[in-house]
């Protein structure tokens, strides 16, 4: 797995401000890795992480998972299990608008994962969700396919993949 050591968040928006959303200093980091950058996939959920399951069991292609799980902080909508699950399916990393869980072993898994809190208690399995779908949430928009880019510094999304050298 890919980590962009090389491209930081301060310096995307520096040179790109006006190709950039920023999104609000809401995330924590859990993942093995800081850094991580890719195509958006999203899913929208609700204490039901059944489709988040079912995405990163699909080649991910070195695309970012964005998970609406719509702030709750009653449950987990990701845990180690499912974060192997997703390095042995190429994933670059998972932003997840809820809770994650086993966050010690998730700091030794090499994947990007951010989220706003920690629960011990897992999801519901009710087949609820919605795939590809534009999600919002700490102030940005992240619609499928646009272009990830997170680190120590932030979240960020752009229309574009870009680079810290392109002006």
């Amino acid at each position: 797995m890919k980590e962009e050591i090389g491209i930081s968040t301060a310096d995307l928006c520096d040179q790109h401000a006006d190709k950039v959303r920023v999104v609000e200093p809401i995330f924590k980091s859990f993942g093995g890795n800081k850094a991580f950058s890719g195509e958006i996939v999203t899913v929208k959920c609700f204490e039901d992480n059944s489709c988040v399951r079912k995405v990163l069991a699909e080649n991910g292609d070195e695309r970012v998972l964005v998970v609406d799980g719509g702030g709750s902080m009653r449950r987990a909508c990701l845990g180690d299990m499912l974060c192997e699950m997703a390095v042995k399916n190429c994933w670059s990393g998972v932003l997840v608008y809820g809770c994650v869980r086993d966050v010690d072993a998730m700091a030794h898994i090499n994947l990007g994962v951010q989220a706003i809190g920690i629960h011990p208690m897992k999801t519901e399995k009710r087949g609820v969700g919605e795939i590809d779908v534009p999600v919002t949430f700490g102030g940005a928009t992240f619609f499928p396919g646009e272009t990830f880019y997170a680190d120590s510094n932030g979240v960020l999304v752009t229309s574009l993949p870009l680079s810290s050298d392109q002006k």
